[in-house]
């Protein structure tokens, strides 16, 4: 080891992390792998969004509703399912999955790995200098030997419409951490968190409606996607809404119920509104001023999450907030790769021959996955046929109806679903992988080794699915490509 690496000294760490969600946790693991020491800053709860108002609690959330709507599915069980879902019952399995928003235990696993927690709000006082505000106290300031690491995540955005600030719109925050089901609820946005969150609260019982600006739900899967999506939200009872927009909003008073004005002249009455149109980067008061960045700005990194803008090369990003993939596999999957850089180059290390090879950023590029898991569920991963052309790629797209293969229709009686994979015909391997329908989200990580792998499409032919169960669509994708 370098003996540019030491034990802490008072307020000096050889690596800074701000942000203590799952990204900042990861890259505190990884860098006390390597032997560094380091200091992670949280102002808010150890864990992150992720942890405590978007993945977690909303899985949890949507857990009971799919549960419910599988079983009347399947004819037998349907006449066993009588009655609603009962929300307090959802909410408190909801709060047990993030521990009533207590992170004592996310702290302890952050003790348990040798790193410090700094609690406060952090803000970057130039080169490698990180002054943190507590809640009470006065301001401290850390100093990094040889990183800072910015994992602060993302805000939801809210658009500048007249009458938002009375509305007081719901978030992903309020919609994962609410106790109470609305009677009416209004989402404006097509993405995950819209469609999740109408899957969700139509099963608990509000009248939900959807608003989508554009001509689809999920725009930036395959188009048949947001079809199968809209199909069963719709039945579920739903009221998709395509085409249209919010402008403007009137609560008086900022209590009761909320009315929308829509881009078609009509109006909108409901209970509570949820805004799930875009994310921002929080970056605009972590200190990039003092480094010669831009606060509010998306950070731009290397394929080691290096900010390249920043002399000398300690300051890195990992997350929503370098906005390569707004997912929290992904982000920690950058903090994987972030952290064993960092690891590497403080120590004295090359890239180019340390054994976990932090050029290995192939995921990164080619093969993000991500899943919807709302009812039905739609998974992706790599390139969208469209997505494909526009990149110069000679392929071919093979597509499948779910509804034909054994396992889907055993799964469902009147299983509806379709997978589609894109072929690279110049290479001979998958360039991506879309699927959607009841239980498709389990098929994706498959899909994600061959796009990732670059499994020459004729091997893929000889890796047998199990009969019967869904992922036999490998067996029938196969078959319509070889014709």
């Amino acid at each position: 080891m370098s003996d540019a690496v030491g034990a802490p000294a008072e307020n000096t760490y050889d690596v800074i992390v701000i942000g203590a969600g799952p990204v900042g946790q990861t890259a505190a693991e990884r860098v006390r792998a390597g032997g560094l020491s380091v200091a992670v800053v949280e102002k808010e709860l150890v864990g992150g969004e992720c942890s405590y108002w978007a993945c977690i609690p909303s899985k949890a959330l949507l857990r009971p509703v799919v549960a419910v709507a599988d079983a009347r599915r399947v004819d037998g069980a349907r006449e066993a399912v009588s009655g609603s879902l009962d929300p307090r019952g959802v909410f408190g399995r909801r709060d047990r999955a993030v521990s009533s928003w207590d992170d004592g235990g996310q702290a302890d696993l952050l003790a348990g790995m040798g790193a410090e927690l700094v609690r406060g709000h952090a803000r970057l006082n130039g080169p490698r200098q990180v002054t943190v505000t507590p809640s009470e106290g006065p301001p401290v300031t850390l100093t990094a030997r040889h990183a800072v690491a910015v994992a602060t995540g993302s805000d939801a955005v809210l658009p500048d419409l007249p009458g938002i600030a009375e509305a007081r719109p719901w978030t992903n925050r309020e919609a994962t951490d609410s106790g109470t089901v609305p009677e009416r609820l209004a989402i404006v946005g097509a993405g995950g968190v819209g469609v999740e969150m109408a899957s969700a609260w139509q099963g608990l019982g509000s009248a939900v409606t959807l608003l989508v600006r554009g001509s689809g739900l999920l725009p930036r899967m395959e188009p048949f996607v947001g079809d199968v999506v809209a199909k069963g939200l719709t039945e579920a009872g739903v009221d998709v809404r395509v085409n249209v927009s919010v402008a403007g909003l009137r609560r008086p008073g900022g209590s009761g119920p909320v009315t929308l004005t829509l881009s078609d002249g009509g109006q909108l009455e409901s209970d509570e509104v949820l805004f799930a149109t875009g994310r921002s980067p929080r970056t605009d008061d972590i200190g990039l001023e003092t480094v010669g960045l831009t606060p509010g700005d998306w950070l731009e990194t290397d394929e080691t999450c290096r900010v390249g803008a920043v002399e000398a090369g300690w300051l890195y990003a990992m997350g929503d907030v370098n906005h390569h993939a707004l997912l929290t596999h992904q982000g920690k999957y950058q903090a994987r790769i972030a952290g064993d850089a960092i690891s590497a180059r403080a120590t004295g290390q090359s890239l180019d021959t340390a054994p976990w090879g932090a050029h290995a950023t192939t995921a990164d590029i080619h093969a993000v996955p991500q899943i919807f898991f709302s009812d039905p569920e739609a998974a992706a991963v790599g390139l969208s046929a469209a997505q494909a052309g526009r990149a110069g790629h000679r392929v071919r797209v093979v597509d499948v109806d779910l509804g034909a293969v054994p396992g889907a229709y055993l799964y469902a009686d009147g299983y509806q679903g379709r997978a589609r994979m894109v072929v690279d015909l110049d290479h001979g391997h998958l360039l991506g992988a879309t699927f959607v329908g009841p239980g498709v989200g389990e098929l994706l990580h498959s899909a994600t080794v061959a796009v990732s792998g670059r499994i020459p499409v004729e091997r893929l032919w000889h890796a047998v699915p199990c009969f019967p169960s869904i992922s036999e669509v490998w067996l029938h994708l196969m078959k319509a490509y070889r014709g």
